[in-house]
């Protein structure tokens, strides 16, 4: 089995590392990483291409938080292998494993022991005079204002029938997986990953639309950028990759199943995703919270609770 690494920037990923190390000598298994992660891995890894990389692993292991998982999403976009997620970030939707619990998540990948959980991605493409680019997000695709440079005009097409015109500080397209990042933020509402489908949101809208809407799979957005938009940033998941002005055009299109990632138990997972939204403020009451706290943590905490209940009970005046 080839195993890719892929890391985050900055964070200490070096106790699984060595767990990767040690998994790969006892297992005759291959690890490749990046060239521009060579710092990060040492010398035990054999350094690829993305290329190279992405045409060779049969999985890879995203060290990091949601955007290190991203940045695997899209690297091995349309391709079989699948994403393993290893929490080094906060709240995760998409990361599943804790670092101590990696050599485990390797042998259950090993003896086929998983589920894959396809992902939707936004297939982007930016038109600005001659110059064509073309891009692949996975949470969200935003068309932002630049401070002091006015507001985001555009024309909406839905398929080539036109449907209105924004007027905000940004116009946020996003997937149901990045429907609880910025487009939750905006005001968006939070869709199911079960469902195929492209949500809309306009920022602080100024006129024109003012509200999300949700459209099907296999409709085509088009953005045509209005004379008011002096310079507005396209950020794809997060990061600003290319700048629109007036004139510009942008088309958005979703891509079912377009990347996989891996599930080692998607109920627990579904529990854990469960909690993060309720730190979204999605409301629930302290028993529902009390539901998603696994049995034996759950165990520990009630356990001290009772006993200091014990020692605090008022003395029986006829002993």
């Amino acid at each position: 089995m080839t195993i890719g690494l892929i890391t985050h920037p900055t964070k200490n990923i070096d106790d699984s590392v060595r767990i990767l190390r040690s998994w790969q000598l006892e297992h005759g298994a291959r690890l490749v990483g990046l060239r521009a992660e060579a710092n990060r891995l040492g010398d035990d890894v054999e350094l690829l291409d993305e290329d190279a990389f992405a045409s060779s692993v049969d999985v890879a292991v995203a060290m990091g938080g949601d955007g290190t998982m991203l940045g695997a999403m899209r690297l091995l976009a349309g391709r079989s292998a699948p994403v393993l997620g290893v929490n080094y970030g906060n709240v995760g939707f998409l990361v599943e494993v804790e670092p101590a619990a990696l050599a485990e998540a390797l042998q259950r990948v090993s003896d086929n022991e998983f589920s894959l959980e396809p992902h939707h991605g936004l297939e982007v493409t930016i038109t600005t005079g001659e110059q064509v680019a073309h891009l692949l997000a996975f949470n969200d695709v935003s068309i932002a204002r630049r401070p002091g440079t006015g507001v985001v005009m555009a024309d909406l097409a839905v398929d080539g029938t036109a449907y209105g015109y924004f007027k905000a500080d940004a116009i946020v397209i996003a997937t149901p997986t990045g429907s609880t990042a910025y487009n939750y933020a905006a005001g968006g509402p939070v869709l199911s990953p079960a469902v195929a489908a492209t949500v809309v949101t306009p920022v602080a809208p100024m006129s024109g639309i003012d509200r999300s809407f949700i459209l099907g799979p296999a409709e085509r957005l088009q953005f045509s950028i209005g004379t008011a938009t002096k310079q507005a940033a396209v950020e794809i998941d997060g990061q600003v990759l290319a700048d629109v002005a007036s004139g510009a055009v942008v088309t958005v299109r979703l891509v079912r199943d377009a990347a996989n990632v891996v599930r080692l138990d998607p109920s627990r997972h579904s529990r854990k995703g469960r909690m993060k939204l309720s730190l979204l403020d999605l409301p629930l009451r302290r028993d529902q919270l009390l539901d998603l706290v696994p049995p034996d943590i759950r165990a520990r905490v009630e356990r001290p609770s009772r006993v200091r209940r014990t020692r605090n009970k008022p003395a029986d005046p006829s002993h």
